[in-house]
């Protein structure tokens, strides 16, 4: 029988998407790399458990969920957050952004400074700005600004920025168009934390960095993953969690949240025995195995 692996997510590096399994080993992921795996028979989807600590009940887990963990152990996985807003007390500088995922779809957020642009990358963000650099409630309230008065949300709808890649703007200064003006407008509000520094617009774009320029566009999205079931195809694009495989199906698209608390094995071939579903258009614009 051969050996099953554990997928613990997929990860941003400098050098691009990596996957990482449980036990620390990581596959380090290229355009044209061969990504295949089967889904081992007769199992099912099991909790990862929170910060470190197995799932005390072993508890199923529905396997179109994004999210790999029951409920409890969700909400332990949660309870010293940043993004729960239950971790008030980091000292170490947090920096806001501005982020765009497609037109009319622009969010602010913050991240810790010392993770660079790697928060970016794994929200699958196109193009993005620093706005400033300061305490962490400071980028706090500088955030909640940006919501009240210039109404930019700090949440987008996955399925909405994914529709949205299938539409890009060719150049790069029209994808940064929306967070300059943005941008603008938010350092001249009245209410800016005086502990926060502000930054220069100095638009960051990653349409190269998930190679979307050259892909082909998708297809059809993976539903779900089950036991006995089998994915592989060439990689031609990535971006935030999703994986884009060129199959004999055309390019689909893999969400690799989809694949920690399964049983992965070695596949081959080219195999798509998964339920896939057709991309949704993209909604109207907001108010160790590879």
């Amino acid at each position: 029988m051969a050996q099953a692996w554990r997928c613990a997510g997929l990860s941003w590096t400098a050098g691009g998407p990596v996957l990482i399994w449980d036990g620390g080993r990581r596959s380090a992921l290229t355009w044209g790399k061969t990504v295949a795996f089967g889904v081992a028979e007769g199992g099912a989807r099991t909790c990862v458990g929170a910060r470190g600590n197995t799932c005390p009940l072993a508890a199923r887990v529905s396997a179109r969920s994004t999210g790999p963990r029951c409920e409890e152990c969700a909400r332990l996985d949660r309870a010293h957050s940043v993004a729960a807003d239950t971790l008030a007390d980091d000292p170490r500088p947090y920096r806001v952004y501005l982020a765009w995922f497609g037109s009319g779809m622009t969010k602010v957020g913050i991240t810790a400074e010392r993770r660079g642009p790697a928060r970016l990358l794994e929200q699958g963000a196109i193009c993005f700005s620093w706005l400033g650099t300061g305490p962490l409630m400071a980028a706090r309230r500088t955030e909640e600004l940006l919501r009240a008065a210039l109404r930019v949300p700090d949440r987008i709808p996955y399925a909405a920025k994914r529709a949205a890649r299938a539409a890009l703007p060719s150049a790069g200064e029209e994808r940064a168009a929306e967070i300059a003006g943005l941008h603008a407008r938010a350092l001249g509000l009245t209410g800016w934390p005086e502990s926060l520094e502000p930054a220069p617009f100095r638009p960051v774009d990653h349409v190269e960095a998930f190679g979307l320029a050259e892909a082909p566009a998708p297809v059809g999205v993976v539903g779900e993953l089950a036991a006995g079931g089998a994915l592989s195809g060439e990689l031609v694009a990535a971006a935030g969690p999703d994986l884009h495989l060129a199959t004999d199906r055309g390019v689909l698209v893999l969400d690799t949240r989809l694949l920690p608390g399964w049983e992965l094995v070695p596949g081959g071939g080219r195999r798509v025995e998964v339920p896939v579903r057709a991309l949704k258009e993209r909604p109207t614009a907001q108010d160790g195995l590879f």
